[in-house]
Formats: structure tokens, sequence, C-alpha cells
């Protein structure tokens, strides 16, 4: 399965904010928000990572990630130059999906709970159409929501309703199988011009072959894309570190469990940042994975 990072858009939300930089690189806690759905795309085991996003803010990103070798991952980028909605990174990540399954995160959306990896795993090897990632939400009137009958099965989806039919969000992560491409380019643009993920969803719905994955309380889903909600993020992620000594989000240790790099590999992506407490974090996780494998 390949992997795609939209970090696109013009961040109005944020603004001021977002007038000199970009969202995907404001801080959430102790790493750039774009940590956080790159993260998720490891735990899923995906190890081909493509990050879209606008031309001017594309340099900024490549130095973080290079060629994305120090995570023992392989980075590719693209650039959207304009905003023209979620499913058009289908059509500028085409040559990467290759007629892959693909997997699409969006740059804002941070995801935290126990399991969240295995669960991952399951959705991604069970996969049959699309995959749709839902969290309850209050909130409904800003998100996609989906409809569900008595047994959880997935009966609609609605974009933004003013009259939802449950609190079920239809959140910023999606499988999709080899057809997605052919199936974004079918859609017709909405009335802004832009192409829409939900149309895209639609189509797997009428052909009985979208699904839910539903993520119950015990799972923390964060759209960082407001100054509020932004702040929130910050503060959870903070919380978690505080209170389970967990960094969310900590690439380096995801690819030493995921069995991507060695412990010296990410001792040493540690060392290089070892005058911050997340680099002291990094050495850290990587001696205590070495001891657990001598013990």
């Amino acid at each position: 399965m390949k992997g795609i990072v939209l970090a696109g858009g013009s961040g109005t939300r944020l603004h001021p904010i977002t007038l000199s930089t970009s969202k995907q690189l404001l801080p959430v806690y102790d790493k750039p928000m774009i940590y956080y759905p790159f993260a998720v795309l490891m735990m899923a085991e995906i190890r081909d990572v493509l990050i879209i996003s606008t031309p001017d803010v594309l340099p900024a990103i490549q130095a973080l990630f290079g060629d994305g070798s120090q995570f023992g991952v392989s980075v590719d980028y693209a650039a959207q130059t304009e905003p023209r909605g979620i499913a058009d990174a289908f059509l500028v990540g085409e040559r990467h999906v290759r007629g892959r399954p693909c997997a699409l995160v969006l740059g804002d959306n941070i995801f935290h709970g126990p399991g969240f990896g295995d669960l991952l795993t399951t959705a991604r090897k069970e996969l049959d159409g699309c995959a749709l990632f839902g969290r309850r939400t209050d909130e409904p009137s800003r998100f996609a929501i989906a409809g569900l009958d008595a047994g959880g099965t997935l009966t609609s989806i609605e974009e933004k309703p003013a009259a939802p039919l449950s609190d079920w969000a239809v959140t910023g992560l999606y499988f999709y199988d080899e057809n997605v491409v052919e199936i974004a380019k079918s859609i017709s643009p909405s009335a802004r011009g832009e192409l829409e993920i939900t149309d895209v969803n639609r189509v797997y719905l009428g052909e009985g072959t979208a699904r839910m994955v539903r993520l119950d309380e015990r799972f923390a889903w964060l759209d960082a894309g407001t100054s509020e909600s932004l702040l929130e993020a910050g503060r959870f992620v903070r919380s978690v570190h505080r209170e389970q000594g967990v960094r969310i989000a900590c690439l380096e240790e995801i690819a030493l469990h995921m069995g991507f790099i060695d412990a010296d590999h990410c001792h040493r992506l540690g060392f290089d940042m070892r005058n911050s407490e997340y680099g002291r974090y990094v050495m850290d996780a990587a001696r205590r994975w070495d001891d657990s494998r001598q013990g």
C-alpha cells in the first residue's frame, strides 16, 4: 500500500499565524504538525509516502524528511499549485499510486489510541473498496457525517449537514483500493470548483464497498486546523507525555518499533538532537528497546 499526506492549502482558518508559514509546519507541542499524520502511515506499515503541498512550502517540508531513509521509508514530493479539494490528491499523486491500494491522511489530523497500529494493520489487510475511519464529534456540522444502521453498517455520508443523521464524523484518514484514481477522475467538481473526497466515498458506498472503522472513546482525534483546536492538540500531546511518558508521533521510535531501523540507528538520530528533550527521549527509546531485546 502506498501513502499520501495531503499538506496543501493556505491555512486561512489560522490567519494571521499562517500568513508567513505553512500550517503543517506549526508546532504541536514538541514537533511539527506534519509529523502526526506521517506517523499514522508508518504505523500502518506504509513505507512509500508522497507528501503533497504548495510549491512554496515543499522545500521546507523536504528539509524535514529528505528522502525518508533516516526513518527507513521512502518519501517523494509533489506540488498542488492551488487548492482543488482533497480528492485532487489522487490526480496529483497518480504516478505515485500506480494502480496500488493507497492510504490518504490529511496534514492537520492527529490520532492516538491504544492498539491503533493493530487497528490500522487489520483495516489494511481487510480492505475491499474503501475504509473510512469514524469518530464521534460534538460539532457534526463541521465534518462529513456518516449515517449508520442499527448494526453499524455505513448507509450514507453527508457533507457538513445542517441536520446530521448521527454524530459520527468521517475523519481525515482514508484507505482505498487500486480503483481510487479512476474514481477521482470520474467525479465532477463541486460548486467551489473542488474535487470532494465525500463524492469519492459515495461512489464506493454506492458500490457497496465502503465501510466505517469506528474509533471508540478510547481514541483521540483532533483536527488541528483552527487556533483553538491547535492549542487543544498541543495540550493533549503534552498531557499524554507527562502522564504516560509517551511522545505521540515520535517518528524515530515508531520506525524502531516497526522494524524500519535498528536501535543503533535510532540512537544516532536522537544523539543528533541531544540538546533537546525530544532528542534525549529518542536516545532513551533506543536504549529501552535494546535492553528489552537483550533481556
